[in-house]
Parts: structure tokens; C-alpha cells; sequence
């Protein structure tokens, strides 16, 4: 069966890259040909840029050293996604480069038997401009192909879709031969605001084991880190530092970071090589010499778990608290989330248990692939 998966852009997102990399994996593996469609396109882009671009200016007049530009060029864009770019290409297949809103005729020449859509936040409206699209209503007339949805996310507990946006897409999830989420909290608003009944599955990154990434570090022979308390940060604060100099003065640790040294939106000049990208192979390697982590990222969770090294998850509220929680909720995990950074004890954590995390993951995984497996075998009954 030829697949195509329908997930985020493919962009410097490491977390995205390796949930898209697995669930093509996965599936490759039972045998299909699959493909994740090439998506670049945002029908909100250049209103952000005008919008940051006038900001900055406004702060250009009142203080020195301002960049005014916050995106880069497409020359800068490749120095900086060098090595994203590089394991895109060795490791996921694409189709060609698509700049538009996606209708069936774009695709035509792949004959795509069945669509996948997800992992990550796909239907949450701040990250998918092209939200439609994720709904599958290029789709809408054609009967002949398989729709299903695979850990797709709406990465908060609320409702975030407006009434007319409802109403599309309780229509078109209705065509979707089989819908399942990654959320505890995403199977109910499946059901009280698209009446839909779905299946709460894991993410694509866990349905591969710990040695088919040490697999991707051999291959690339990454150099073992120097630290021993891995930090992955998206969103860093003066409280998240606390948190971090709490736990390397606790056990007696050496922070290390696999980051760019400086992003291009950040307000103040600095140099593009310091905003290139790690390779995709480093940042794994970094949960792999790690002996304690943390983190305030999803994904950054998720290779936690895969690695068993105990860890830290501090709540992102912009980012979606609500993955965070099912994730460790599944695990029996949740004294490792941290609401409030400043007012945790360390001491009160309890010792993880590995084997029984490992078995609730043996579990689920069982679970999760049984769910594929049937479904592209036409099989599988709601």
C-alpha cells in the first residue's frame, strides 16, 4: 500500500523530525511504501513578519543593537538548517516541495492509497494555519482511499476551533476511516465536539526502541558529551535556571545543552553560525550520556522515558501543558511535572520505576501497532 503521512512542516523542530521519521519507519516496516507530504506554507506568515518586524523597530528607536529582520533569508536558512536538512534527506522520504494550499491534483502523481495524519500538534490552530488541510477536505469527494489519524494532537484540553471551523471539520472527520489521538484529553473533545469516538494512542517516536536511535548516533559517530545533566529547554526563564542550578548542586552534575548558541529571532545581533542547528543525531545522543534530565518539552519527555534517565518536565503553558500531563499521567509520572519552578522539592521525588514504565510502554506499543496494522489491513472496527 502506498502511504502518504501528513504531519508539521518539516522544519528545525527535533522532537517533529523524529516523530515523523518513526511513524514512517513503523509503517515502512509492516511493509508499505510511504512518503510524508512536503508541506511549507503558511497562511498567516506574513502577517507575523510585518508584526514583529514594526515591534522591533518600535524598539530600534528607543534602544541600540536591535536587529530589525527576525526572519532569515533563504540563504541564511540553509546555514541554519544544515543539519536538519542533512537528516531529512538520509533518513525521511518526501514528496517534492509544496508552497500551496494542497488539493488532490498535487498529489496525483504519487497514488497515495491511504493518508496519515499526525503526529504532533497537527490540529491545533497556532501551529496549523493550513488546519483544513489536516482534516484531510482535499479528500472530501474521493471514497477510494484510506483516512486515518494516528496520535494527531490538539495540544490543549480547551477548544481552540471557532464555531464555522466545527462544523467543517465534524464533517470531515466523519470520512476518516479510523481516528485516534495523543492526548488522554483529546478523546473527549473528539467526542463532545466532533462526535467522533477515538483511540488514545502513543507517539510515533515511541513505537521504535531505545536502540533504533543509539542506531542513528552509531551511524553518524557522534562524540559522547562531556556533562552528565542534560538540559533541553524550548522556552528559557530566569525560573527554569533555578530549577536547573538546583538539580546540578543536588547530585553533583554538569549541565550541557544540545541548542543553537543563539536564535535568529532573539533581539540582538549576533553571528549565523551561532544559530545553526545541531545535528538531529546530537540531540539523542545527549539523552543517551545523560544521567539526569531536564527538560520543558514534550519530545524532550518522551526520550526521557525511552532512556529511562530521571528527569525533570517543567510546564510550558505555551506550548501545551496538557501533552505533558496525559504523557506522564500514561506512565504514572506525574510527580515529575513541575508547575511552578520555584517552589519544588527535589527531595520529595520518588525513585522512578523503571520496569514498571517499560512494561505500561511494552503495553501501549502493543497496543498502538495493532491499531495500524489492522487498520491498513482493512480490518480494524470502530
Amino acid at each position: 500500500m502506498k502511504i502518504g503521512i501528513l504531519t508539521q512542516p518539516l522544519l528545525n523542530n527535533y522532537g517533529g523530525l523524529l516523530q515523523n521519521f518513526a511513524l514512517q519507519k513503523v509503517l515502512m516496516e509492516l511493509g508499505h511504501e510511504v512518503l510524508t507530504i512536503n508541506i511549507n506554507y503558511s497562511e498567516v506568515g506574513y502577517i507575523r513578519r510585518f508584526a514583529s518586524i514594526l515591534k522591533r523597530s518600535l524598539l530600534k528607536t528607543f534602544k541600540k543593537n536591535i536587529a530589525i529582520r527576525v526572519y532569515p533569508t533563504n540563504n541564511e536558512n540553509e546555514i541554519i538548517a544544515q543539519n536538519t536538512k542533512s537528516f531529512i534527506k538520509k533518513n525521511i522520504k518526501t514528496t517534492r516541495l509544496i508552497k500551496q494550499k494542497v488539493n488532490e491534483e498535487l498529489l496525483y502523481e504519487y497514488g497515495f492509497d491511504a493518508y496519515v495524519v499526525g503526529s504532533d500538534q497537527v490540529w491545533r490552530p497556532v501551529f496549523s494555519p493550513q488546519q483544513s488541510t489536516y482534516f484531510l477536505d482535499f479528500l472530501e469527494n474521493n471514497n477510494s482511499v484510506k483516512k486515518i489519524a494516528y496520535a494527531a494532537s490538539f495540544g490543549v484540553s480547551n477548544w481552540e476551533f471557532t464555531k464555522k471551523q466545527t462544523q467543517r471539520f465534524r464533517k470531515l472527520i466523519k470520512l476518516f476511516d479510523a481516528v485516534s489521538v495523543r492526548e488522554d484529553t483529546a478523546v473527549d473533545l473528539c467526542k463532545e465536539y466532533l462526535y467522533v469516538d477515538a483511540f488514545h494512542l502513543l507517539d510515533p517516536t515511541m513505537l521504535l526502541d531505545k536502540d533504533d536511535y543509539l542506531l542513528l548516533i552509531d551511524e553518524q559517530n557522534i562524540k559522547i558529551k562531556s556533562g552528565n545533566l542534560f538540559t533541553y529547554i524550548l522556552d528559557e526563564s530566569d525560573e527554569k535556571g533555578l530549577v536547573l542550578k538546583k538539580v546540578a548542586k543536588e547530585y553533583n552534575l554538569n549541565p550541557y545543552r544540545v541548542m543553537p548558541r543563539a536564535k535568529f529571532s532573539d533581539p540582538h545581533k549576533k553571528s549565523i553560525k551561532d544559530c545553526i542547528f545541531p545535528p538531529v543525531e546530537e540531540w539523542i545522543r545527549g539523552f543517551a550520556d545523560a544521567q539526569y534530565i531536564v527538560t520543558d518539552s514534550f519530545h524532550g519527555t518522551v526520550f526521557s522515558i525511552l532512556f529511562n534517565k530521571p528527569f525533570i518536565s517543567i510546564a510550558n503553558e505555551g506550548r501545551g501543558v496538557t501533552r505533558l500531563k496525559s504523557l506522564l499521567k500514561l506512565f504514572n509520572l506525574e510527580e515529575r511535572l513541575i508547575l511552578s519552578p520555584d517552589s519544588f522539592d527535589l527531595n520529595k521525588l520518588k525513585k522512578i520505576d523503571w520496569n514498571e514504565v517499560n512494561s505500561i510502554l511494552e503495553n501501549e506499543k502493543e497496543k498502538s501497532l495493532l491499531f495500524l496494522k489492522k487498520q491498513l489491513n482493512n480490518i480494524f472496527n470502530n
